[in-house]
C-alpha cells in the first residue's frame, strides 16, 4: 500500500530546531523522526512513500538524494574509503519515495488533495502527520478497517499527559481526582487509513480531521482505532527530549525489534520518560 507523508509543516514549536529544517528531519537518536516512521511501515511491508513536501522542501529532497545507507548499517570500508562493502542489505534499498513539493502555507487536507492522483487507484492508502512514533500492530488495524468496509479510520490514544483531572461541582466542591488514564479522554493521533472515495467529502482549503472527517461521520464512514499501548508525538521540545531519553536508554517500542511492550509497559515507559524529560 501506498503512504502518504506531511512533511510541509512549520513545526513553530519546536523553532529550536526547524529555524534550520523541517520537523520531521529533526533526529531522534541518530536518524530523522522521519526515518524511524519510514522504518516502522517498512516493516508491515508498505514500502511505496509519497512526501508531501513544503516548509524548507530542499531539506528532505537532500537528504533522499544524497542519502549513504552505509551510515546507518554494518559495513567494511577498504582503499581509503573508496571501496565499502554492506554486511546487511538495508531496507531502504527497496523504498520507492516520492518527493511532492505540496506547497508551503498549506494544511494537511491541502497536502492530501496536491496528491490525490497518486493514490487513486488504490484500494486503501495510508498516511501519517510524520511526527509521531507508535509501536501500534498496523496489519491488525487494517484488518478491523477492512472488515468495517467504511472509507476512514485513524488511531486514537489517551493524552499523554502528566495532569490529574478534577470532578467538581459549580461551587467548587471537589468530588474526587483521577489520573489521566483512567478518564475517558481520546485524541486523534494519526496513523490514518484511507479509500480514495474520501476526496468526494473535501472541499478545497479544508482541514482534512475537520470537515471532511465531520462529513464522513455523520455518514457513518468514519471509524476510530483505540489504542493503549505506545504512542508519542514529537510537538513540543519536552516531547522531542523524552524520545531522546528512550533511544538513550536503547528502548525504542516503535522499532520492529522492540514491538509486544504490554499495556502497563507501555504507559509506565511514557510516565519515567515525561519525568526525565522534565527534570
Amino acid at each position: 500500500m501506498k503512504v502518504v507523508l506531511f512533511c510541509g509543516g512549520l513545526g513553530t514549536r519546536l523553532r529550536e530546531h526547524t529555524e534550520a529544517i523541517p520537523k520531521p528531519m529533526i533526529r531522534v537518536g541518530h536518524q530523522p523522526i522521519l526515518w524511524h516512521i519510514m522504518q516502522y511501515y517498512c516493516h508491515f511491508g508498505h514500502k511505496d512513500f509519497i512526501l508531501c513536501l513544503g516548509y524548507k522542501a530542499n531539506v528532505v529532497k537532500e537528504f533522499f538524494l544524497n542519502y549513504r545507507p552505509q551510515v546507518f548499517t554494518d559495513c567494511v570500508v577498504s582503499a581509503k574509503g573508496s571501496s565499502v562493502e554492506l554486511l546487511r542489505k538495508p531496507d531502504e534499498e527497496d523504498w520507492r519515495v516520492s518527493l511532492i513539493d505540496t506547497g508551503m502555507w498549506r494544511n494537511i487536507g491541502e497536502r492530501l488533495w496536491a496528491v490525490r492522483d497518486y493514490v487513486k487507484d488504490e484500494e486503501i492508502f495510508l498516511a501519517n502527520y510524520s511526527d509521531g512514533l507508535s509501536d501500534v500492530d498496523l496489519n491488525d488495524m487494517l484488518d478491523r478497517f477492512k472488515k468495517s468496509g467504511k472509507l476512514a479510520c485513524f488511531l486514537t490514544t489517551r493524552p499523554p499527559l502528566t495532569y490529574h483531572t478534577v470532578d467538581m461541582d459549580h461551587e467548587g466542591g471537589v468530588r474526587g481526582l483521577r489520573a489521566w488514564d483512567r478518564g475517558d479522554v481520546w485524541i486523534n493521533s494519526g496513523f490514518f487509513l484511507l479509500r480514495p472515495k474520501i476526496f468526494e467529502y473535501m472541499r478545497e482549503g479544508e482541514e482534512l480531521v475537520v470537515e471532511p472527517f465531520n462529513r464522513l461521520a455523520q455518514a457513518n464512514e468514519l471509524m476510530a482505532y483505540k489504542y493503549e499501548g505506545f504512542f508519542r508525538s514529537m510537538d513540543t521540545l519536552k516531547d522531542w527530549q523524552m524520545l531522546e531519553n528512550l533511544v538513550e536508554q536503547g528502548i525504542m517500542p516503535w522499532r520492529a525489534d522492540d514491538c509486544g511492550l504490554t499495556k502497563k509497559q507501555s504507559l509506565n515507559l511514557q510516565r519515567d520518560a515525561v519525568c526525565d524529560a522534565v527534570s
